[in-house]
């Protein structure tokens, strides 16, 4: 039978822990936290930003609005996904998926740098990133098995 925790509002890590089955460790906590945030954010610059999103779409991809607007709508599913641990690990493998799918936009602004109001050094360090958030929505998001307690 799993314990319900109570949330006593003791930082932002209360609401990922009062839905997680298993307890989690501050730096997994963390890590949802920051994917989350990551997501959610980005999600609605998707849905605020639509013209501005548009431009980074390569153009041999087909309906760059509707392209921007899907993938805010699935950034945005994914980042409250990682919230309740019946759904964390689905909306880890759909955000890992999805910021593999959004990589040809990096890659093109690389290649037209000029058409982007963005430092170049800027586009490259943006792949190491990519990586970096990849391992993390990763690690963040694995299976646990009930029961186990782990510090990380």
């Amino acid at each position: 039978m799993a314990r319900r925790r109570r949330m006593d509002g003791r930082g932002p890590g209360a609401l990922v822990r009062a839905f997680a089955p298993v307890p989690l460790g501050h730096w997994r906590v963390a890590g949802i936290l920051f994917v989350f945030a990551w997501f959610f954010i980005g999600g609605i610059a998707h849905f605020a930003l639509t013209e501005v999103e548009m431009r980074v779409v390569p153009p041999s991809i087909p309906w760059p609005r509707a392209a921007v607007l899907v993938s805010g709508v699935f950034e945005l599913l994914g980042a409250v996904g990682l919230l309740w641990h019946r759904t964390r690990r689905a909306a880890g493998i759909g955000l890992f998926l999805l910021t593999l799918a959004v990589t040809p936009c990096h890659f093109y602004m690389l290649q037209r740098p000029e058409l982007f109001d963005v430092p170049y050094w800027a586009l490259l360090v943006r792949l190491p990133i990519q990586l970096a958030l990849l391992a993390l929505i990763a690690w963040c998001t694995q299976l646990r098995r009930h029961g186990e307690i782990r510090p990380v």
